[in-house]
């Protein structure tokens, strides 16, 4: 009996033993590089565990994926995946197509073409982040794109179609039109370009006829790093003669000094590498210069360079009196006269708040003298019209200021800020030439609190700003554009008899009558930025 017991617990020792024998035997398949494997396993282990037996030897880099999670647990019948992931990066480089620009020209005939300037493509490289598994590209990222070269458009001058209603001018006009200096003379339809190598700096105030109308102060750009431009001479703007370079470059303002010939003043500035790439000097130099060759007869500097005070990177502007005695100059915060004995600024004849743009430029007020050097009309930076700070005012206004007794009177309430008020030289009446009257002009903003980019009206008013009437544009067009140019702030010119403006809108030239408002436009071809009047 004992005996038969043995055997039976002996029997079923062993089949136990076999039992937890066959539960131990864990099958794995293994697929990885190309190729599947069965290995037995008689312990539970992770897969983590399971690549890294030497038996196993499978060796896993950074970016190789496992399937299933390398902390899973095997089981009898898993099925290991190991994907080989490797990157790469590559870039390409392709063309940009240049565009096609066709721009309306008066030096050509009506319907001819110029190629003005070849078009070129340019250069795109873009960096991709590409993924192999398994050494299949299975995901492509793009990491980078980078403008090797710009496009340069192709520039097509046509001859613009319409006519020109004739208009008979005095003295003669100089403006700017596509980068190119051009006369009228007589009429609109005597004109000329003085110069055909599209690179007349247009941007700063450098822009200057003798009072005689024939010598013409004008600046070219320069590519080269470091400069702003160089001062040119047009020696004589009624017959075809050849500009010639003067001294000064870099010149930020330009103009003849009256009462004197063939004399400048100029001030300058310095490039620098952070918006607005300029950085004014405030100074101010006074040189002659040879009528026939350009050379100086000599220079002088009458306000040497300074910080400028508040926001003077932007600069001191200066304007001479008609007579010459005097030299107004113009800061963020005031205007005053130049001291020209001690050669330095006199006290301030106007102050008034800041006005932050928070952008890279800084607004100036413009200067109009009156015909006779004793009064000065600007625009002034208005006090706070609610509960904003003082340098946030959308308000500005014009004032007139009495040189000898220092004396300032508001003429205008809200005007806008580009309003550039100007006096009109003295008009001699019809049926009394012995007592000429004169007016003011200014751009009034249509909307006077939101007038940096709003439209505006011409106005016109006698000198004490009484008689106030629009004459241009008509009713019901659109307003001009003031503030094309935030160094300049002067849309329009007076004839010398103080007839007529001529004034820039929607790109082309006009001029308008004075006592009939009758207007006529002079340019069709829209790319007029600069324009002056003198005799």
């Amino acid at each position: 009996m004992l005996r038969r017991f043995a055997i039976l617990l002996i029997c079923s020792l062993l089949a136990s033993c076999q039992q937890e024998q066959t539960t131990l035997s864990i099958r794995v398949f293994l697929v990885a590089d190309g190729r599947e494997r069965t290995f037995a396993y008689n312990q539970p282990v992770t897969v983590d565990e399971f690549l890294r037996d030497p038996i196993v030897g499978v060796e896993l880099n950074e970016l190789d994926r496992v399937e299933p999670s390398p902390f899973t647990q095997i089981t009898d019948g898993l099925r290991v995946t190991v994907v080989r992931v490797r990157e790469e990066t590559d870039c390409v480089q392709s063309e940009v197509p240049y565009r096609q620009r066709t721009i309306p020209n008066e030096a050509l005939a009506s319907g001819e073409q110029q190629v003005s300037q070849a078009g070129k493509n340019g250069l795109l490289e873009t960096c991709f982040r590409i993924i192999y598994s398994d050494g299949i590209e299975s995901e492509r990222i793009q990491t980078n794109v980078t403008e090797i070269r710009s496009p340069e458009d192709e520039i097509i001058w046509v001859g613009p179609s319409g006519e020109i209603e004739p208009v008979s001018l005095t003295g003669t006009i100089a403006y700017i039109n596509n980068r190119n200096v051009w006369v009228m003379r007589g009429s609109s339809t005597n004109k000329r370009n003085l110069t055909t190598t599209g690179d007349i700096d247009d941007r700063y105030d450098v822009f200057s006829l003798s009072p005689d109308g024939q010598q013409l102060l004008f600046g070219r750009s320069t590519p080269e790093a470091g400069n702003l431009n160089t001062l040119w001479l047009i020696p004589d703007t009624t017959i075809s003669t050849e500009p010639f370079p003067l001294i000064p470059g870099n010149v930020i303002s330009a103009s003849w000094f009256p009462g004197t010939e063939n004399t400048i003043l100029y001030s300058t500035a310095e490039v620098r590498n952070i918006a607005p790439q300029v950085q004014a000097n405030n100074d101010l130099w006074k040189m002659r210069i040879d009528p026939l060759t350009g050379q100086s007869l000599g220079i002088d500097s009458i306000i040497e360079a300074s910080n400028g005070g508040l926001y003077g990177w932007w600069g001191t502007r200066y304007k001479p009196s008609p007579d010459g005695q005097y030299i107004a100059w113009v800061q963020s915060t005031q205007i005053g006269l130049v001291d020209q004995e001690k050669g330095e600024l006199g006290l301030p004849l106007i102050s008034y708040p800041l006005f932050r743009t928070v952008v890279d430029w800084s607004w100036r007020a413009t200067l109009g003298w009156s015909p006779e050097s004793n009064f000065l009309v600007t625009t002034i930076h208005g006090e706070p019209v609610g509960l904003e700070a003082a340098e946030n005012s959308p308000d500005f206004d014009l004032a007139m200021t009495e040189i000898n007794s220092g004396t300032t009177t508001e003429l205008v309430n809200a005007s806008g800020i580009w309003a550039s008020p100007t006096f009109s030289p003295l008009v001699e009446q019809v049926n009394d030439s012995s007592n000429p009257v004169g007016y003011v002009a200014w751009l009034q903003a249509r909307d006077p609190y939101n007038s940096i980019n709003g439209e505006y009206d011409l106005v016109l008013a006698d000198r004490d700003g009484s008689n106030q009437r629009i004459i241009f544009p008509p009713d019901g067009q659109s307003g001009i554009i003031a503030g094309r140019s935030i160094y300049l702030n002067s849309e329009f010119t007076w004839s010398p008899d103080g007839r007529h403006i001529a004034l820039i809108y929607e790109g082309n030239l006009w001029i308008v009558n004075i006592e009939t408002k009758a207007s006529h436009q002079l340019t069709l071809d829209g790319g007029v930025t600069n324009v002056v009047w003198a005799r």
